[in-house]
């Protein structure tokens, strides 16, 4: 550990909450040096939705390797990126009857933001951009103006614009729907909300909470973004890939955004890869317009070809994912009703799903006796309250269930050491009671 604290920067962060070194990882299991098995609950904040150096996968990427495939090739055409648009497009898109084309940006997350936020400006020539609540995007510039949480904007070192901050569906309580508030304002001329270039939302908030949007919220939305020729943008980065139990996080919803930000599970093996799928009429770009030396990754094309032909030929694994979310759903609504004196709450969707312990202390101590006793899991939210289940959606049936044992058997314990568990009391309410007092 010594070298890590000589020469490594203080900004690193799941290193501190699991403080040994890893060398070794087969699907759901992460080995330290010492041969210490931990069952991983985390899977690289949702990158490795098909565990780690999965069977299917790492044949064809050895062979690659070995036959001297390009692995580098700046946005140049190659037989690895042929096959992978293939399968995308054959196995993923036409089935959903969706039609995009496929930018490749940077390999990260907030690569794909930037440039659908970027593109989106400069088709419509319009600044602003819608983003909610608890929302993130990223932390380069842009994508951190559409990210909400404090943490992250204040590092920035400069002001963060062009963005209108909406509130998340439930943020003004279950009996609102805040995409009516969205067309009041658009349709006001005097809200002081310039008409945006596009609305960009995750259907579910991963680092927000688990939040999660309801589908007519998401239909209303788009009704909302087609009313006033607004771009709908959806960021499915760590919800997409099958992680609530369809490929893409919206497909329940039955809405077409028209652009897409895709990336962590996508190459299927931790391999750095990020796209922005785009309704056909709006790719405007300029040739070489929006570049980057590493605007696709020829190793990651094999893999990513790789996952799709395995998990998304037909419906098979769809269904897994959504029978392992029934049991989690059961398991932890079943945690929540016998521990936290009736305050914690379960939230989620698929296997994309936590516990909102109200308490970012509480929520933190459960996660490190969970990591004492062989689990890695995180925790989200404005204060780190939720509990955050992300294991890959390959885990063996018993394996999800000894994770789910040992979380539970952590809340227990921490719990019982607690003489009250704060209550998450509706901050409407509060505010009402203490007017009238």
């Amino acid at each position: 550990m010594e070298i890590f604290e000589q020469i490594e920067s203080e900004v690193q962060s799941y290193a501190r909450s699991f403080p040994c070194v890893f060398n070794r990882a087969k699907n759901e299991f992460l080995y330290d040096a010492a041969g210490n098995e931990y069952l991983d609950f985390l899977a690289g904040a949702g990158t490795l939705n098909y565990g780690h150096n999965n069977d299917a996968f790492k044949p064809a990427l050895l062979h690659y390797i070995e036959s001297d495939g390009i692995s580098h090739g700046l946005d140049m055409h190659t037989k690895a990126k042929e096959e992978f648009l293939h399968a995308l497009n054959d196995k993923i898109l036409k089935p959903r009857d969706l039609n995009y084309v496929v930018q490749f940006t940077g390999p990260t997350g907030t690569n794909a933001v930037e440039a659908a936020l970027k593109l989106a400006r400069n088709v419509t020539g319009r600044e602003n951009i819608v983003s909610f609540t608890n929302g993130f995007h990223g932390v380069s510039l842009g994508s951190l103006a559409t990210t909400g949480n404090s943490h992250h904007r204040g590092a920035a070192g400069t002001s963060l614009g062009g963005v209108s901050r909406l509130p998340f569906d439930g943020y003004l309580g279950d009996e609102v729907d805040t995409t009516e508030y969205l067309d009041k304002v658009l349709c006001d001329t005097s809200s002081g909300i310039d008409l945006p270039a596009a609305v960009l939302v995750e259907t579910v908030q991963g680092e927000g909470g688990i939040n999660t949007a309801s589908f007519e919220w998401l239909k209303n939305l788009e009704k909302v973004c087609r009313k006033h020729d607004v771009l709908l943008i959806v960021d499915d980065i760590q919800a997409g890939c099958g992680r609530t139990g369809s490929f893409f996080s919206f497909e329940g919803a039955d809405i077409k955004p028209d652009m897409i930000t895709m990336s962590k599970s996508l190459s299927g093996y931790g391999l750095p890869f990020a796209v922005v799928m785009i309704r056909p009429d709006l790719d405007q770009w300029k040739p070489g317009e929006h570049n980057g030396t590493f605007r696709g990754n020829n190793l990651a094309f094999i893999t990513a070809k790789a996952a799709i032909d395995t998990f998304w030929s037909d419906n098979q694994f769809a269904q897994e994912i959504q029978a392992k979310g029934e049991y989690i759903s059961k398991r932890l609504e079943a945690i929540v009703e016998q521990y936290g004196e009736g305050n914690f709450t379960t939230r989620g969707r698929g296997m994309f799903q936590g516990i909102n312990c109200v308490s970012g202390e509480l929520a933190a101590q459960i996660s490190q006796k969970c990591f004492k006793n062989g689990l890695i899991i995180e925790t989200s939210g404005a204060d780190g309250q939720v509990v955050k289940f992300l294991c890959p959606l390959t885990i063996k049936q018993e394996n999800l269930e000894k994770g789910i044992d040992i979380v539970e058997s952590a809340i227990k314990e921490v719990c019982a050491k607690e003489d009250e568990i704060p209550e998450d009391n509706c901050y409407f309410d509060t505010v009402y009671l203490q007017e009238a007092s």
